[in-house]
């Protein structure tokens, strides 16, 4: 860390402040001379917009003094004013140079996939990787086949291949997980190394964007085969061997993969991100212990951009230190729903998110500079499996593919998206024609009535909660917004649960993670886990009987 430094948090200023005027406002909060100031680093820069028209830039900054001790004694009271945490990272193992065992095995390479696989090739484990998509570039392409020619390869999509579903989305970094041991600073260190913009480790709410998390993903790939790990792509885990113990337990024993290989393995990381639904079936059939978890479904709303700049900015919108205004919104309705916000993306498009034939599934993504015209969210309402779908634990996916199916219909039976007017979804007509807003979807959207697609309480909740949001943010409701259908990959539908070691609750050697495994939620806390379940692994794989200090 070098020398000891002071945390300052909460510094606001002006939005149109000078160079000089950070320093000037930290001798005047701290009460020190010029002189004793050694070094000062930006640590955290985001915004306070409650006025629209006084908005202010809201510091947190690392301060060198020349009489810290002196400084942190007179704000012993103020919590803003603490001593700078140790946010480096600490591997907790390394692997034995004379290590025999088998190595350990991540099926997928998205975010959690990724960052467990990467971990573990740095504390020299040498994992392999199995993919069943495809590279990312290649992956790429076949994405935008179905974007552009509605040609849908269901192993390659927004869904599947290296890079995972968070590398067609607006690349968010940020996240409200409890980190006490700052693994999100390992991640976002990591996705700078790997050509990530190095402002995403010090903005509030950083992102990426999709073209910049291609060649990130590139780069990290090439970080694990150069530390000894091994990438078998479009390869898919068809069947997991599991063994009786005398004493009653089970334990993974090896892989069945779709090459008609038997790869033998005895500690797998299962991060197979949310769509794998074959995959759950088969840990289903196998006795693997699943749960029916909560998600929510909904469609996707779009603006244009300038809309949302002026009702969240006013006069300063347009701004380029503010950039393109994001909003986060509910509303608990007279139903008993939630009507929220989800995956909010400034600047950027709605996409093709299906993985499966027949089924159209909406997402969104932009660009790190988000430019695109239109704003874009998810607007969905929350679901249960006790209310909506109970009685399995993969009841969740046979709900979604319902409406999936629905969808697919409603636009067409040819990929296009079914849409509908704000005003005529309010009124409960077909829209025929678009007015001040065009959608982005690709391959197209096609008008019509939502209700041919969403269950009724969600179009009731919906209709509730528009006017209350077009209250909070003006422009909201404007008749001419439109929605498209349907959002349903939310989250994943089911839970693989795991115990306090990080494993399957039945099943030693399994290690269920990340965002499929319904332990994440985004990019950066599906990351998170993959490093906390990679570190459980790793003791398990020294034989050490500890796991890391950090909550299950």
């Amino acid at each position: 860390m070098g020398a000891a430094m002071l945390r300052l948090s909460d510094l606001a200023l002006p939005l149109d402040h000078g160079p000089a005027d950070l320093e000037q406002a930290v001798i005047a909060r701290l009460g020190v001379e010029p002189g004793d100031i050694e070094r000062l680093a930006v640590v955290r820069r985001g915004n306070d917009a409650r006025r629209k028209t006084a908005i202010k830039l809201v510091y947190s900054l690392d301060v060198q003094l020349r009489n810290e001790a002196e400084v942190l004694a007179r704000f012993a009271e103020d919590q803003h004013v603490r001593p700078t945490p140790d946010t480096s990272y600490r591997f907790v193992a390394r692997a034995p140079e004379d290590y025999a065992g088998l190595r350990p095995v991540v099926i997928g390479a998205g975010p959690c996939g990724l960052l467990a696989a990467l971990v573990l090739a740095q504390m020299g484990f040498r994992p392999i990787i199995i993919e069943r998509g495809k590279a990312v570039r290649e992956r790429t392409k076949d994405t935008w086949g179905l974007w552009r020619r509605s040609v849908l390869d269901p192993e390659s999509n927004v869904q599947f291949g290296e890079g995972g579903a968070g590398t067609f989305s607006d690349g968010k970094l940020y996240s409200r997980i409890k980190d006490p041991r700052h693994l999100g600073r390992k991640v976002l260190t990591e996705f700078v190394k790997a050509g990530a913009p190095e402002d995403i480790l010090t903005e509030a709410h950083p992102h990426i964007g999709t073209f910049r998390l291609v060649t990130m993903v590139m780069s990290i790939r090439e970080t694990i085969e150069k530390l000894g790990g091994e990438y078998r792509f479009q390869t898919r885990v068809e069947d997991f061997e599991i063994e009786q113990e005398a004493g009653g337990g089970r334990r993974l024993t090896g892989l069945h993969l779709s090459t008609g290989e038997f790869l033998p393995a005895s500690h797998v990381i299962m991060a197979v991100g949310h769509s794998a639904r074959d995959t759950f079936q088969v840990l289903y059939d196998r006795g693997v212990h699943v749960e029916a978890k909560p998600f929510a479904l909904g469609v996707r709303i779009e603006h244009p951009q300038s809309w949302i700049d002026n009702a969240r900015y006013g006069p300063n919108a347009g701004n380029s230190i503010l950039g393109p205004a994001a909003y986060s919104i509910s509303h608990k309705c007279a139903n008993g729903r939630v009507v929220y916000s989800f995956c909010m993306c400034p600047g950027g498009r709605v996409v093709a998110a299906t993985s499966e034939e027949g089924r159209v599934v909406t997402n969104g993504m932009s660009q790190y500079s988000r430019a695109e015209f239109n704003a874009n969210s998810g607007l969905v309402v929350d679901i249960t499996p006790e209310r909506d779908y109970p009685g399995h634990p993969l009841a969740g996916i046979a709900f979604q593919r319902k409406f999936e199916e629905l969808a697919f219909k409603a636009g067409g039976a040819n990929y296009k998206a079914p849409g509908q007017k704000l005003g005529d979804f309010l009124a409960g007509r077909a829209s025929s024609e678009f007015g001040a807003v065009i959608p982005s979807y690709q391959p197209g959207v096609h008008l019509t009535d939502l209700r041919e697609c969403l269950p009724d309480f969600v179009i009731d909740a919906i209709r509730e909660a528009l006017p209350v949001f077009g209250r909070q943010v003006p422009g909201y409701d404007h008749s001419d917004v439109v929605m498209t259908g349907v959002e349903t990959r939310t989250s994943s539908p089911v839970r693989i649960t795991r115990g306090r070691d990080f494993q399957s609750l039945n099943t030693c050697g399994l290690y269920p993670a990340g965002e499929g495994a319904g332990y994440a939620g985004g990019i950066l806390s599906a990351a998170v886990d993959g490093i906390r379940v990679a570190e459980a692994l790793a003791l398990e794989l020294v034989s050490c009987d500890r796991v890391p200090d950090i909550p299950s």
